[in-house]
């Protein structure tokens, strides 16, 4: 450990950290252990024993009440006359601390260390060794080891603020905490010219950073064998390690005495990050968030778990503080695991620098996703919202596909809410910065920057509607509003959405006619690409007015084209250069946005023409089968008329038939007669022309 002049002054005058007493009154050697007991190396037998939990000291009252006010009025102020045990199983710092304190008490040489300073002070002001009893008594060299070899240096003051964790509320009373903690934020953001320390990760071989006045950064000179000089820079997080093994409410305690020091925003903001990422370990690509359907309590894994961090020297420090790795099950270290880790969530979450870039927005969204997983207070959730809403351009697609947890309602894949809410908030603060009185005089500059906020919001808007759209469970007004949510200026190419709602399209293939205009209503076809009028032309799963208007808009296009190239050169309106050279045009014209995203669209383009050109030879079938089915029917039916026809015909000749036979039956008795004459002079004359 690499220590400063005055750090080695200190340790000179305290006998580098050897404390002994002058006066005492039991001549010993020392402490002799037998099992969970402590004996004084004596002829002398003990009088007293003190129990701390399953520890007993056989000790004497003389040394004690000497030097212990607490002991002393224990002693003499009890109603036994001959007392000979005393528990004292509250004592800070546990046997190890009263250890100490008794050997002090006899004028046993104790070694102070950084591991032990914070357990013996507080055991110290627990039994009152004041300077009222003896002069230079356990108080005031606890307090002058601290003050002037702790907090002098820098590894020191991690370990006894770390060593703090088991001493509450007795070290924060005593203010160890607050002064190990400004001590760290004044090491962290100080320029401490000619004072040197080590940190954890430093280059084996090389000595401890020392400040650089020129440009305010941290250098450090090569200490090897070979003796060659060469200065490395220090990165500017030499610091983050070292913090972050400090249990939460001291890591609080030393960002807020850093922020007041003055570091910037963007250091502090990547502490809290590197401090979430080793704490909490949902945080990391490699986990797995698992949730228990029937307890609803949800429970993050990780392979790669580790319990210590290694300081550069080889010296292990041992974190025994929250272990952050929890585990799907419901017994109450499960439940005391999922407490630590709310608490450390919302305490991160209260010290996020207010500045907009102070940290990432893939951290904000991956640190809201774990607070609602574990039911943070619902303020700090609304508060983080809104910290995601001031950088909500900055987010990615797969940051934003948080599951839904909200088991009240129709259970969706994703939580669309939350996303709306925060647009809501994005929309809320562009409106509230472009209404700034400072941003007045920058207003160009800030409309563009606006523009091209909305612009990004826009196309990753686009991008999650066609994501969830593949849910089932989604309903069309959750759909409509997200995707209506922004306003019309944000987008200037709707192929995005266009895209969205196709997809949609395909995964509610029961919507009805009313639903799909309703749905087709939030894309603009003027604003659609001439690839996007193409698919879009050929789409049987659009409403046919949509498909129409896409046509009408695509010949628009076409014509206003055309247009502009005749303006141009009329001679070569029609030549084949120009035809290139217009084409050229049109595809510069489409954004980024969509050519980015149309490659595995046009998979889909030329699978639907396939379909189309199937369907198309299948309708011709269709349509001969059809003709040919009308004519045999046309067939059926003309000669089902002719058979009426001639049945009727029969039927009246049967009629007239019976009309003649019986008017011939009436007229036969007047008529036999001429007949008989007439076939009388038939014969004569044909008898006459014989003869």
């Amino acid at each position: 450990m690499w220590e400063s002049e005055s750090d080695s002054a200190a340790r000179h005058e305290y006998g580098d950290g050897i404390l002994t007493s002058s006066k005492h009154g039991v001549p010993t050697e020392g402490f002799i252990q037998r099992g969970h007991s402590w004996y004084v190396a004596t002829d002398i037998p003990s009088d007293i024993q003190v129990q701390i939990g399953e520890a007993n000291f056989h000790l004497h009252k003389y040394p004690l009440i000497s030097r212990s006010g607490k002991l002393s009025r224990i002693i003499y102020e009890s109603r036994e006359p001959n007392l000979n045990k005393i528990v004292m199983d509250d004592i800070p710092g546990g046997f190890e601390g009263f250890e100490l304190a008794a050997k002090f008490c006899y004028g046993i040489a104790v070694d102070l260390t950084a591991g032990n300073i914070s357990g013996l002070r507080c055991a110290a002001e627990y039994l009152e060794m004041t300077e009222d009893l003896e002069e230079g008594n356990l108080i005031f060299k606890t307090e002058a080891f601290l003050s002037y070899v702790v907090l002098s240096s820098w590894r020191d003051s991690i370990v006894v603020l770390k060593s703090c964790e088991k001493l509450s509320p007795w070290s924060e009373n005593l203010q160890i905490v607050r002064r190990c903690s400004e001590s760290i934020a004044w090491k962290a953001c100080a320029n401490p010219k000619g004072i040197r320390w080590s940190y954890t990760g430093r280059t084996e071989n090389i000595s401890s950073p020392r400040w650089n006045n020129n440009n305010n950064d941290i250098i450090i000179k090569d200490t090897s064998p070979n003796r060659i000089r060469h200065q490395l820079v220090v990165p500017p997080d030499w610091w983050f390690e070292d913090v972050s093994i400090l249990r939460i409410d001291h890591f609080v305690r030393v960002i807020t005495a850093i922020k007041v020091k003055g570091m910037r925003f963007e250091l502090i903001g990547a502490a809290i990050m590197h401090y979430a990422t080793k704490w909490l370990q949902g945080l990391v690509t490699d986990t797995s968030i698992l949730c228990d359907e029937k307890t609803s309590n949800c429970s993050i894994s990780n392979s790669n778990n580790n319990n210590s961090t290694t300081s550069s020297s080889g010296n292990s420090w041992n974190e025994n503080g929250l272990h952050m790795i929890l585990v799907g099950t419901r017994d109450e270290n499960s439940n005391l695991q999922a407490k630590e880790q709310r608490m450390i969530i919302e305490s991160l979450i209260s010290i996020i620098p207010p500045q907009k870039d102070s940290v990432s927005c893939s951290f904000l969204l991956r640190l809201l996703r774990m607070a609602i997983v574990s039911k943070v207070a619902h303020a700090l959730v609304t508060e983080l919202e809104k910290r995601v809403g001031m950088q909500f351009e900055q987010a990615t697609l797969s940051d934003l596909l948080i599951p839904c947890y909200n088991k009240g309602e129709t259970l969706t894949m994703y939580d669309v809410d939350l996303v709306l809410r925060l647009l809501e908030h994005f929309l809320v603060q562009e409106q509230t910065e472009s209404s700034s009185p400072k941003r007045m005089s920058f207003s160009e500059k800030h409309m563009a920057c606006n523009l091209n906020a909305k612009a990004r919001v826009a196309r990753l808007v686009d991008s999650y509607l066609t994501e969830v759209s593949r849910d089932r469970n989604l309903s069309l007004t959750k759909f409509q509003v997200l995707a209506e949510a922004l306003p019309e200026s944000a987008r200037t190419c709707d192929d995005g959405l266009y895209r969205a709602i196709d997809s949609y399209l395909k995964a509610h293939p029961t919507l009805s006619e009313h639903e799909r205009k309703r749905l087709c209503r939030v894309m603009d076809c003027q604003k659609l690409s001439i690839d996007a009028c193409m698919h879009a032309a050929q789409n049987e799963r659009l409403p046919l007015r949509v498909v129409v208007q896409v046509l009408f808009a695509e010949q628009v296009k076409i014509s206003n084209a055309l247009s502009n190239t005749s303006l141009k050169d009329v001679n070569e309106s029609f030549t084949q250069p120009m035809v290139i050279t217009n084409r050229k045009t049109l595809l510069e014209g489409t954004p980024q946005s969509f050519q980015e995203g149309w490659t595995a669209a046009k998979k889909d383009v030329n699978t639907l023409k396939f379909e189309l050109e199937s369907v198309k030879a299948k309708y011709l079938e269709l349509q001969n089968d059809m003709e040919n089915l009308q004519k045999q029917f046309d067939k059926m039916l003309k000669q089902k008329q002719s058979s009426a026809w001639s049945s009727g015909w029969k039927k009246l000749s049967k009629l007239t038939k019976m009309t003649t036979v019986q008017n011939h039956d009436d007229v036969l008795p007047h008529n036999v007669e001429a007949s008989a004459e007439q076939n009388r002079k038939t014969t004569r004359r044909w008898r006459n022309s014989i003869s």
